[in-house]
């Protein structure tokens, strides 16, 4: 089992609750220790606490169970505006959101309106003439390389 698994699987088993789950472990190691970054969401947020109670069981389960031999640095938090949506989880909690869909040659904006196991639905905005209607587009999850909640400063 590789180790980002490993990790993963030791987070997951953490889990304060059933409103918490697991977004990704990342692992990089660059010059010096690895950095093992532990993703995680909350369908109501995140607070810091949760973080922090939860560094301390990953790592204290790391360290009786010897899967890092080398020096490393625990991170968890929740995934910035950067990363990438990854479960459906993730695309529900942000109904009501702008987000931005690569697809293979394109990109669609829009606020998300709806997710499913399927797909996801958007309202783009769509000008015409010097009007703006929205328009609702239906996006595959197949066809989807990646989903970026886009921040506003409205």
């Amino acid at each position: 089992m590789d180790l980002e698994k490993r990790v993963y699987d030791i987070a997951e088993k953490h889990l304060p609750d059933e409103s918490i789950f697991m977004v990704d472990v990342v692992i990089k190691s660059n010059n010096g220790p690895k950095k093992v970054l532990v993703l995680i969401d909350g369908d109501e947020g995140l607070n810091i606490d949760t973080c922090a109670d939860l560094s301390r069981l990953i790592g204290n389960e790391i360290e009786e169970n010897n899967v890092i031999g080398d020096a490393y640095r625990l991170e968890v938090s929740s995934p910035g505006t950067d990363h990438p949506l990854t479960s459906i989880r993730q695309y529900k909690k942000n109904i009501g959101r702008q987000v931005k869909v690569y697809l293979q040659d394109t990109e669609v904006v829009g606020v998300l309106k709806a997710a499913d196991e399927n797909r996801v639905v958007l309202d783009k905005e769509v000008k015409k003439g010097k009007k703006k209607d929205l328009e609702e587009v239906e996006i595959p999850l197949s066809d989807i390389k990646k989903t970026i909640v886009q921040i506003s400063f409205k």
